[in-house]
């Protein structure tokens, strides 16, 4: 992980977060756990719905895009989250499809009250390995600044 300090991010900047290949089998566990749906967890089920075959919980597409924000983006400068903007699951993620995460800085604006640290506002992308787009978020992030 680098420790990326606000001064360092800039608007406009792409991050490449990684790859990731999702499998049939993480996908039921995850669902089974935390969106257990038919569409997730069954695949005879799932032929029948509206999706024609078993799809990913978008909170574990989410899921996904987080691991590899943190894995890339996040070090001792990182000061937390308030939360997310606006979140849309666009296409659905099937087994075997792989996943490359994307963030895009949006803007930066240092804290008018806390002059230690300053917020970004980003838009993360999770894109299939046919280029599709099949999450997008904008959401904003704390920073700590050089001292």
């Amino acid at each position: 992980m680098p420790d990326l300090y606000f001064e360092d991010i800039r608007p406009g900047e792409v991050y490449e977060l990684g790859t990731r290949t999702v499998t049939e089998e993480e996908l039921i566990t995850f669902a089974r756990e935390w969106d257990p749906q038919p569409f997730h967890v069954d695949p005879e089920a799932a032929k029948e719905s509206v999706f024609g075959g078993l799809i990913a919980s978008g909170w574990q597409t989410g899921a996904i895009w987080m691991r590899m924000y943190v894995d890339t983006m996040l070090g001792s400068a990182a000061r937390g989250s308030p939360g997310i903007e606006e979140l849309r699951w666009l296409a659905p993620v099937r087994p075997g499809d792989t996943l490359t995460g994307r963030l895009t800085v949006l803007d930066a604006t240092p804290s008018s009250t806390r002059p230690d640290r300053g917020t970004i506002r980003i838009r993360g992308e999770m894109v299939n390995q046919e280029g599709v787009t099949v999450m997008a978020m904008t959401s904003r992030g704390h920073f700590g600044r050089r001292t």
